[in-house]
Order: C-alpha cells, then structure tokens, then sequence
C-alpha cells in the first residue's frame, strides 16, 4: 500500500467526503454523482478525478482501497414526507452491490437516521446482505456528528466495514450539547462541541449586494410579516412559539396535513419547527437544503447566508459552490461535513496498513440504532429484523 490511502467517492456531492479524506491522508481516483452542479463544485475545487455519472450504468470502478459514499437520502429523509418505492432509495443496494464486486479493502457508508426505518428497515438489509456475504465485518451505528467536533447536532447513520478484518468504530472526540439527548452521543470527559459563535467567528458582514469575500456572503432582505416574525422569534424560539396569527400560510398547512389527510404515526416525521432563530451560545442545528430560508441568525434580523451555512456544514472559505443560490444551499445541505470525513478518515486509515483478510465470514460487529434507551415502534421492528437475521450466530454486539 502506497503512504496516502486511495478512495473511490460514490454520490459525491460537492465533495464534502471527498476534501475531509483528502485532508486524513486520501488521494481519491474517482469520484461519481449524477448532479451537474455537484460535477462542477467538486471539480472547481478538488481537480478533474470526477465525472458525471449514474452509478446505476457504471461498468468500472477503478482498484482503491476504500470505496464510500452517501446514497441520495430524500427518499427517506425525515425533513420531508417519507415516500416508499422512491427510486432514490434503491441506490442503497446499487452502492453494496458495488462494493462487493470491487472488494476494496474498506468501505464507509453514510446515510440519514431516516435509513433506519425506510420500508420496515428493508434498506438497511439491502445495504447489509450484499456486504456480508462478500465478506466484510461491520459496524453499523447512528451518531451526532457533533460528537466530532461539527457544530451542528447532525444525526447520521454511519456504516464502515473491513473486508476480512475488524475494524474498530472511531471514538468521539467532542461532547454534543443543546437539545434533548445529545450529551448521549458522547462523553462528558470530552471538550465541547464548538457553538455556532465559534463556527461564524471572524466572517465580515453579510452583504445585499455581491460579489463578496468569502463568497455567497448574501442574503435577501426580510420585508413584510417576514420581518414582524423574524423581530418576534428570541434566540431558540421557532415558529411553533409565535401567536398562530404570525404563523406563515406554508407552515399552518405543515402543522394540520399530516394529522388532517389521515398519515399514519410513523411517517408523520413530528410537528414541523418552520422558522427558527438559531443560538450563538449552542451548536447549530442540522444544516439542510431549507437552512436559508428557515433558519434566522442568532443577533441579526436576516436569515443565514449561503456562506454561514457553508462554514457550519465546516467548508473552509475558500470552497466555492456552483450553480444557482438554490442549488448552492441544497449542495451544501447534503454534503457530507468534511471535519468529520477528516475525523472519521483518520481513525480507519490508522487501522489500514499491513491489514489483510484474516477471516472469510462477513458479520455484522456491532448495531447501534440510537443511544436511548427506548426506541420507537418503527426503529424497534427494525432492530428485531437486524437481531433475527444477523444476530442468531452470536457474532453481533452492541
């Protein structure tokens, strides 16, 4: 094995993976998404390893030693209604597939918590079955990406696995803060999380005009009921805490469809927050394609800038996204944060060097669904599917 890791990026996006393995010590031979504006992002500012592609009608994919990727998650991602049969979803599979006639040393799989429960949790065995049975021992677990060191409480399923060997699933290295349940996700022994005044500190004003420096450091000016509520909303307060007379059209009907149209429970996803000003003094929340439009900054009466949300999600300045501003933001929003592709890179290339197959058996090492200890009825079936298939020869743990 050559000193710098060699990677193969499926659904690279804007190359948030991409530029955090790079930075563990990675050198990618490829990276693959179907998006035009990501193709262009990632070539801007990662070189010309990419192409535009639908994974589905690949025919190669060149020797590496780990192959990772997140399969597009709109399918079933909790920010909007979860849709069965959504194409998107079968990527899931297409990705294992891909993996197991490969057979890359490694591979690190990233996912919305959403994965979990999407069709009775028959995405996870899509994803689980194809791997297993080529060889590969894995862990497959749920974290707050705010354990590290992201400042932003992300919830994501991460899966890595080594091909006849165990990995070891990287520690957290920062303690999550700020909402219910997410000092679960680390140790109180651990430095804090960074909050969002850390994350923004040193950025010039935002602007209502371009071009700026850094780049996409604008944002539209609020008029109207959109600034009344905007001034009403206090640090932490959402739209759900204002008179329902301040209420946006878009957000009663969101508040009402889901219990009114008859959606069963499970996919009701919870009442949506719609606006909401963020904290200086906490991490920020998820970062998502909506972020400009429904988060508002801590002090100032304006939403965020396509830049802030940049440096949350811990793009350096100097990354610039293509596209339009919409496009931009959803760029930003699905990318995977490269802090934490650096830190989890860096815990598995360690494990790399002088590793070969030493067992033929694929296992499931360990299944970590959530750190609570009570789950709900859909994340339950789930994980009783997983105990039944894979847990029956002992080899699984928590």
């Amino acid at each position: 094995m050559s000193d710098r890791v060699t990677t193969v990026d499926l659904f690279c996006g804007a190359g948030g993976l991409s530029l955090g393995l790079q930075s563990a010590g990675a050198d990618c031979h490829l990276a693959v998404d179907l998006d035009p504006n990501a193709v262009a992002t990632y070539r801007k500012n990662l070189g010309d390893d990419v192409q535009a592609a639908d994974v589905n009608s690949m025919s190669f994919i060149p020797e590496c030693d780990i192959i990772t990727g997140g399969p597009p998650c709109q399918g079933f991602s909790s920010a909007g209604a979860r849709r069965h049969g959504d194409d998107r979803n079968s990527l899931v599979g297409t990705y294992a597939r891909m993996i197991a006639a490969r057979l890359p040393l490694a591979f690190m799989f990233e996912n919305v918590e959403g994965f979990l429960t999407a069709e009775d949790g028959k995405r996870v065995i899509e994803l689980l079955d194809p791997l297993i049975a080529a060889g590969y021992r894995i862990h497959l677990r749920k974290v707050n990406l705010a354990a590290f060191g992201v400042p932003q409480l992300r919830k994501r399923v991460i899966g890595i696995g080594g091909l006849g060997w165990d990995p070891v699933f990287p520690e957290p290295t920062h303690q999550p803060f700020g909402a219910p349940g997410a000092t679960k996700f680390g140790s109180l022994s651990l430095p804090l999380t960074p909050t969002l005044q850390e994350a923004l500190q040193g950025l010039p004003a935002a602007s209502i005009t371009g071009p700026t420096t850094p780049s996409d450091h604008l944002y539209r000016p609020l008029e109207g009921d959109d600034l009344q509520r905007a001034r009403a909303l206090r640090p932490g307060m959402t739209m759900r805490d204002l008179p329902e007379e301040l209420w946006h059209p878009s957000y009663r009907r969101r508040a009402y469809r889901r219990v009114m149209d008859g959606t069963p429970t499970e996919r009701r996803g919870g009442a949506p927050a719609g606006l909401r000003r963020l904290r200086w003094e906490e991490p920020s929340k998820a970062i998502t394609g909506a972020a400009t439009t429904e988060f508002i900054h801590p002090s100032e009466d304006r939403p965020l800038t396509v830049r802030e949300a940049a440096r949350i999600q811990t793009f350096p300045d100097t990354f610039d996204f293509c596209g339009p501003t919409r496009q931009k933001i959803q760029l930003i929003g699905n990318a995977i944060p490269p802090r934490f592709a650096e830190a989890i890179g860096r815990a598995l290339f360690q494990q790399l060097p002088a590793r070969k197959p030493k067992v033929t058996k694929g296992a499931l090492l360990s299944f970590v669904p959530t750190p609570a200890n009570a789950m709900s009825p859909a994340l339950q079936h789930t994980t009783d599917a997983i105990a039944g298939r894979y847990m029956n020869a002992g080899e699984t743990r928590r």
